[in-house]
Order: structure tokens, then sequence, then C-alpha cells
């Protein structure tokens, strides 16, 4: 984890990857639970038997149980110790690249692309990348807009 001091030093890091997280386990259960949250039961998802019958392979995460990850491998990638709140602001040119098989591990990797800084507050612009153990594609790009305030 990268360990900054004030947001400032945080936007001196701009143009320059801050980190990657450590790996996470996609398994079925996990996918399960996101599809019993969101309500998204499509079977490619949730229907091992039916995806392999049907596809030949086996089922697949939700893409955007891919992206609901960025909070924590962010939390995991770096922290700001002047920190008092961060607000999630959006994302630009989210694309799911790939697809994420049961039993995939995933990991987050960022990299400020602009910081915007104000006398309390910083706007940061994130690329992020989610990776694929052992895939060279990742299973996401995104650009994440976060506003923290200190």
């Amino acid at each position: 984890m990268r360990e900054f001091e004030r947001l400032a030093d945080l936007a001196a890091e701009q143009g320059n990857e801050i980190g990657v997280s450590s790996w996470t386990d996609i398994s079925q259960e996990r996918i399960n639970r996101f599809a019993d949250v969101t309500g998204d039961r499509q079977w490619i998802h949730v229907d091992p038997e039916r995806t392999e019958r049907e596809l030949h392979m086996s089922t697949i995460a939700h893409g955007y149980l891919s992206l609901s990850l960025l909070p924590a491998f962010m939390a995991e990638i770096f922290k700001v110790n002047s920190l008092k709140r961060m607000i999630n602001f959006g994302a630009n040119n989210v694309r799911f690249v790939s697809m994420v098989p049961v039993g995939s591990r995933l990991r987050g990797r960022l990299s400020v692309q602009k910081a915007v800084l104000s006398a309390a507050s910083l706007r940061t612009i994130c690329d992020v990348k989610v990776e694929i153990e052992g895939q060279r594609k990742p299973a996401l790009k995104a650009e994440i807009i976060t506003l923290m305030y200190e």
C-alpha cells in the first residue's frame, strides 16, 4: 500500500502508476451473491450446468461484479492520512474487455491520470485496470473520478 500524508502528495503522482492490489478470488458463491443483490440472474452467470451444456464453458462473473471491486482495490492500493472523506463521483469509458470465468483471480492496477488540487480537496481521474491472473487482456478498463477532502 502506498501511503500519502496529504492530498497534495497524491496529486504529485499525476501521470504515474501508484499501485497494484492483491488477487481476489471469483468463486461461484461470490457470483451468486452478486446476482442475488442485483437481481441479475442471467443463466451464464448462475447456472453452471446449462452454461457447460449450451456453451461448453464455465459460468462467468458479471461485468458489474468486476467493476464493483474497484473501491476495495483502491482502498488496498493507497491511503491518504489527512483524508476526511472520499466520494465516488463517477466513471468514464468503462469497458468490459474480457470475460471472467468462475475460479479466476482478479486484481486492480491504478494510475493517476489527472489530479486537480484545491485548498481542501482533490479531484482525481484514475486509470484502472482489473487484471485476470494468467491472461494478457484485462477484465475491464475504466477511468474513475474521485473527490477527496481533508
